[in-house]
């Protein structure tokens, strides 16, 4: 190995479950060098068949890694140079174990298992270049632990995590200082636009600003200004005000907001122009019940779109309950139990909470249920499995426990949208139930991360509880 490059580039050393998490990790680790042993291809080779997730990338790493060593002219003990292969993405070199490799392990680790001839790779290499970094990189917890505890450097792999911290993560609103006026009235233009106020400002906050991002500044003399950015990043802004819907004349199929961000929900829910909405949430902030008050609207009043489509992943919380019988909508049924409850909510006369029903809304029993029935009829409810190949034309889609969802299967879904449809993803990032997705490597924040700014999109995190005092008690203290 070139001695120049030896001393200020690392050499990574990668097991198996990186390649198979993420077949393209090979041109992900930039100017430094690759080390894969013969163990990380042994295992790659057992894991190939089936059709799952895993055996795809297994199939992809190893032709990736074909790729590169058939075009490659110089000898693999002396490095693969990755920067063509790579287009210019990697330009460090690739080295595959060649020799065979009798490091003495400790005598408590069994030399049969794989993830230890793993690590008496690391040990000659660390060994053999005792000046320069040699890290093992693996997804595998327990490997690392070993590995640290045998004087090794391990890392995880990060190159898939969109943040370290998600409390970094996009609100999608923005509280403005109190000063904000002061240093932004200056030459200010306002004119009105089809019902709204629009201002043209100029100041230092406003090449901050996202396009669809909320402003609000609360003020305890007068009323609280809230404002949607039309137009942001440069050295002027253009701010638009909302549509008030937590007043009874804008209700949406009888729902009114109860608070600022449901406010800005439903103004992102209802708006033509967006097409992509996501809405981030602990338990009972009303995701589900906006979202599904504005389809519903949409659909059935303002003819808008055709039909709602809803599908969720199907990760159960307790132990799976086997096959079900039925066609696809009926297995599909005990997923949906929070779409019934929440069109129960809106399916029932506008009483006071206590207060007995009053008669003649939607014509008494009979019309709440002929209702009822109209409103299934123009929801159908997906399964995830099915979804390749298809295109919604003029679909209000609703992508229910988004957190569930790795970025490819969420590329999967907002790209099956076509002219006219709406595609709005749900979800708690607290509560991830598939195994391997973390916070930070959710696809529910991969979108949100990588649509913010987007004039089409706008993304906001609900924070209050509206369920009920004793749900908002049982979420901050268990």
């Amino acid at each position: 190995m070139n001695a120049k490059r030896s001393k200020t580039t690392k050499l990574f050393v990668l097991d198996t479950n990186v390649l198979m998490h993420d077949p393209n990790s090979l041109y992900r680790f930039e100017e430094h060098d690759i080390y894969v042993p013969i163990m990380t291809l042994e295992e790659l080779d057992n894991n190939k068949k089936g059709m799952s997730e895993v055996a795809r990338n297994a199939r992809q790493a190893s032709r990736t890694m074909d790729e590169i060593i058939s075009d490659a002219e110089a000898s693999i003990d002396k490095g693969i140079d990755l920067t063509e292969a790579s287009r210019g993405l990697a330009t460090g070199r690739l080295f595959l174990q060649a020799e065979a490799i009798t490091t003495a392990l400790p005598t408590s680790l069994p030399t049969a298992k794989g993830d230890n001839q793993i690590l008496a790779v690391v040990m000659y290499l660390q060994d053999k270049f005792p000046k320069r970094p040699v890290i093992l990189v693996s997804k595998d917890i327990n490997m690392r632990i070993k590995a640290r505890a045998m004087g090794l450097h391990a890392q995880d792999y990060f190159n898939d995590k969109v943040l370290e911290d998600t409390d970094l993560l996009y609100t999608g609103t923005r509280e403005l200082p109190a000063d904000f006026w002061d240093n932004h009235g200056q030459g200010m233009k306002s004119w009105k636009q089809e019902g709204k106020t629009l201002y043209q400002i100029q100041g230092p906050l406003c090449p901050e600003f996202l396009v669809n991002e909320f402003i609000y500044l609360d003020d305890a003399t007068e009323k609280p200004f809230t404002a949607i950015v039309k137009d942001g990043g440069g050295k002027s802004a253009q701010l638009s005000t909302l549509v008030d819907y937590s007043h009874q004349k804008n209700a949406v199929w009888g729902i009114m907001a109860r608070n600022r961000e449901q406010n800005f929900a439903l103004n992102l829910l209802m708006d033509p122009e967006i097409d992509f909405v996501t809405l981030l949430g602990q338990a009972g902030t009303g995701k589900t019940l906006l979202t599904l008050a504005a389809a519903l609207t949409q659909t059935l009043e303002m003819k808008r779109f055709s039909e709602i489509i809803i599908t969720r992943v199907t990760v159960p919380v307790g132990e799976d309950i086997g096959f079900l019988p039925g066609s696809e909508e009926e297995k599909m049924t005990p997923w949906m139990g929070a779409i019934e409850d929440n069109l129960d909510v809106l399916n029932r006369p506008h009483e006071e909470p206590g207060q007995p029903a009053q008669g003649g809304n939607y014509g008494g029993d009979w019309g709440r249920a002929a209702t009822m029935d109209l409103i299934r009829s123009r929801i159908k409810i997906k399964s995830l499995n099915f979804m390749r190949g298809r295109t919604f034309i003029n679909k209000f889609l609703i992508i229910d426990e988004a957190q569930n969802l790795t970025p490819k299967q969420m590329k999967t879904l907002i790209t099956r949208a076509g002219p006219g449809t709406k595609v709005v993803c749900l979800g708690n990032i607290a509560q991830i139930d598939t195994p391997y997705l973390t916070e930070g490597s959710s696809g529910l924040t991969y979108v949100v991360d990588r649509f913010k700014g987007w004039p089409h999109s706008g993304h906001i995190t609900l924070q209050r509880g509206e369920r009920s005092r004793l749900a908002d008690h049982a979420g901050e203290v268990l």
